[in-house]
């Protein structure tokens, strides 16, 4: 099974998935993080150069995974363990160093603890949203997203999509419902494309009109028993169409855009109304 999600250190995020019962993190992040390198691909060539024992164990240190890529599309990135993070940390000289390898240990008994009691995990994305600023209503909205997210992704994958096929049912319903894919909505937002989820942006309007899109695609793909990508991708452009005339219709009623250029994380963040 394969979980991909973002952790932060020191509020800077490191990629990370869960694969073969355990947490992969990319090398270049924690790398880059340690070291504020300019230039992370060329600080691991020294890196390497400067610790033979370390270049030679490279490849079994490192696995290959798919996660997001620093241009914003899945590709197979170098990873390692936390017994492979904790070998590279021992060649850099950091004064992070030490701060890591607790936060580590801490990654991997709280994935532990949520395989348990999945509710933490749910409390735990709460405070996260909490720290940077959202309101109680919108966190609320915005876990109910992912939780009904998840559920269409498990459906994706019972009915036979592939890793690269939900980035691009997830297209087919951004651009049903609000007439733009992925890119192009986060360009709207004015998104770092690896650094930021375009949800996070959404306001809770946008979100709720989401949702309903994903749960009534979920619904489609169940009424229609459709399998395979092309089957799933008629029943989310159905979905997208119902909700993309929903929008539309929201829209002549406010007199104005569903989805703008502005970020629902940068308004709360600089408004000066009561935080929930």
């Amino acid at each position: 099974m394969k979980e991909n999600k973002l952790a932060l250190f020191e509020e800077k995020e490191i990629r990370r998935t869960w694969y073969n019962e355990d947490w992969y993190f990319s090398v270049e992040d924690v790398v880059q993080i340690l070291t504020d390198s300019v230039d992370v691909k060329q600080y691991i060539k020294k890196l390497k150069a400067r610790d033979e024992q370390l270049n030679n164990n490279w490849g079994t240190i490192c696995t290959l995974v798919e996660m997001v890529a620093k241009d914003g599309k899945r590709r197979k990135i170098r990873t390692a363990d936390t017994k492979g993070i904790l070998r590279i940390i021992q060649s850099i000289p950091s004064p992070k160093a030490e701060p890591f390898k607790l936060w580590l240990a801490q990654v991997g008994s709280e994935r532990l603890d949520e395989i348990v009691n999945p509710e933490l995990a749910i409390n735990r994305a709460k405070e996260t949203y909490i720290r940077k600023g959202y309101e109680d209503a919108w966190i609320a909205q915005r876990l109910k997203t992912i939780d009904n997210r998840k559920e269409l992704t498990n459906t994706w994958k019972e009915k036979g999509a592939k890793n690269r096929d939900y980035a691009i049912l997830t297209d087919e319903i951004y651009k049903s419902t609000f007439d733009m894919n992925t890119t192009q909505y986060k360009e709207l937002k004015g998104i770092n494309q690896t650094k930021r989820n375009l949800r996070d942006s959404m306001g809770k309007l946008e979100l709720a009109i989401t949702n309903l899109a994903e749960v009534t695609a979920n619904e489609i793909h169940h009424t229609n028993n459709s399998f395979g990508l092309e089957e799933l991708k008629e029943d989310v452009q159905e979905a997208g169409k119902i909700t993309g005339k929903a929008r539309k219709e929201i829209e002549e009623t406010i007199g104005r855009k569903v989805a703008d250029k502005s970020n629902y994380r940068n308004l709360t963040n600089n408004s000066t109304r009561k935080l929930g």
